[in-house]
């Protein structure tokens, strides 16, 4: 597939990445020559400098022949009128990324349908929803859902005193007896590997499993993660740093899940704006480091801190204090690629990143066809996707006995009714949907075997 992308910055970056590893033939457009050299240097890519709105630069990019067009700029304006372009050259797939909610909130004048934009996808919206998963998910650094809720993938971080330290997945196996639950990936070191037999969970490591809903408390009792259940006593109380849309967003959600939501904003008048918003939110003015006003307000009990503000070292910083004074997990939003593998290692519970969010939505939709549903894995550059059975060649063989692709494994099977947790002895069948953990690079191996 031939696709064109605008804008070098962290997504357009991303998705050149991932779409280029995949075998598809990129071409980048961007203003700024030295973001255009870094991504030709280390990626399969061709650069060209320019605005990627006019069409003398898009003509060079080859746009007339564009299965795919993605504009991703700083800048809404410039996507929007870019697509545009694309409209008038008839590119099939037409992809914008937009701040504005002028363009994507409800009783927006100018929709994607208006706008002849297949996709009109906002980085905050989708960081938002990232971050609502996480935070309903007791202990998890990473969270999606599959099958119509059915199978959750899920990512929970090993420390010192867990039980699962030190021992071989081989050895996991023969004990675990009544939970259900496929261990996918390993993460260790900024690598992630796909662990066999012999292979050690250790201290510090991440983990991503496949379990089916009703075996997620069983599971989060052989790893001693103390659920936090609603009570007659109190609630599960969330505090949410910043104001802002995202703030606004996650406290909106989690305030209709009944949760005992606290927002905290710095700004006078923007506190009196959210608080005529939310009917059982508490709305705090107060600076995140103000840990006395935050103490007195209750974050010592907090089951979930979650900092959306728009500083990266504020969000890691703030977390770190409240998690020093008695919350339990806490969630940072952090755009900074460097700094979004440092702040698990200071003991950030989870950390959510807009650009791998949004890019995540993207390649969903790019992809869409043979692949039902597809989450971004944040913690371990990997994905999940969710696809149906169509090869024959495949079905009615123990999963042991195929030559899957190396960098997948399917972790969850959904028979015609009923659902299984893959094993070596899990046989395919024809309309069965699979849900695979996949390594960058291994994707198209992956289509190509249920082609």
């Amino acid at each position: 597939m031939k696709i064109l992308i605008v804008g070098a910055g962290q997504v357009g970056y991303f998705l050149c990445e991932r779409l280029s590893m995949e075998g598809h033939e990129v071409t980048l457009i961007d203003r700024r020559a030295e973001r255009l050299r870094m991504a030709q240097d280390r990626l399969n890519v061709m650069g060209i400098a320019g605005n990627g709105a006019g069409a003398e630069f898009l003509e060079q990019g080859g746009i007339s022949d564009a299965d795919t067009f993605i504009a991703v700029t700083d800048q809404d304006e410039v996507n929007i009128l870019a697509c545009l372009m694309a409209s008038g050259y008839n590119v099939p797939t037409r992809i914008a990324r937009v701040k504005s909610i002028e363009y994507t909130g409800r009783g927006a004048i100018l929709t994607r349908e208006k706008l002849g934009i297949d996709l009109l996808i906002n980085p905050q919206d989708a960081v938002a929803d990232e971050i609502i998963k996480i935070a309903g998910r007791t202990g998890a650094i990473d969270a999606a859902e599959f099958v119509e809720g059915n199978i959750q993938f899920l990512g929970y971080r090993i420390g010192p005193e867990s039980p699962l330290c030190d021992i071989t997945l081989r050895e996991l196996g023969e004990i675990r007896g009544m939970y259900r639950f496929v261990i996918t990936a390993i993460t260790r070191g900024g690598k992630t590997i796909i662990p066999r037999g012999d292979d050690e969970i250790r201290a510090g490591d991440s983990i991503f499993i496949f379990a089916h809903k009703n075996d997620l408390p069983a599971i989060q009792y052989m790893l001693k993660i103390e659920e936090s259940k609603p009570s007659s006593r109190r609630k599960q109380r969330v505090f949410i740093l910043g104001g802002g849309r995202i703030g606004f967003l996650v406290a909106r959600q989690l305030e209709k899940k009944n949760f005992d939501v606290r927002l905290v904003e710095r700004d006078e008048a923007r506190c009196e704006e959210l608080s005529a918003k939310f009917k059982k939110t508490m709305v705090i003015q107060a600076e995140g480091n103000d840990i006395r006003t935050l103490l007195e307000e209750g974050v010592g009990s907090a089951d979930v801190f979650i900092a959306v503000t728009e500083n990266d070292e504020t969000n890691i910083l703030c977390s770190l204090l409240c998690k020093q004074h008695g919350a339990k997990r806490t969630v940072s939003l952090v755009n900074q690629q460097e700094l979004l593998s440092l702040a698990p290692t200071l003991g950030i519970d989870a950390c959510v990143s807009p650009r791998i969010s949004a890019a995540g939505a993207i390649l969903k939709y790019v992809r869409r066809g043979e692949i039902i549903s597809l989450s971004t894995i944040e913690g371990s550059n990997a994905e999940v996707i969710e696809l149906k059975v169509k090869n024959n060649t495949s079905c009615n063989k123990p999963l042991k006995d195929l030559f899957f692709p190396d960098g997948a494994i399917i972790g969850a099977i959904v028979h015609e009714n009923h659902f299984e947790i893959a094993t070596g002895e899990t046989k395919l069948q024809m309309g069965d949907r699979v849900v695979i953990f996949a390594l960058p690079g291994s994707l198209p191996q992956v289509e190509r075997f249920f082609a």
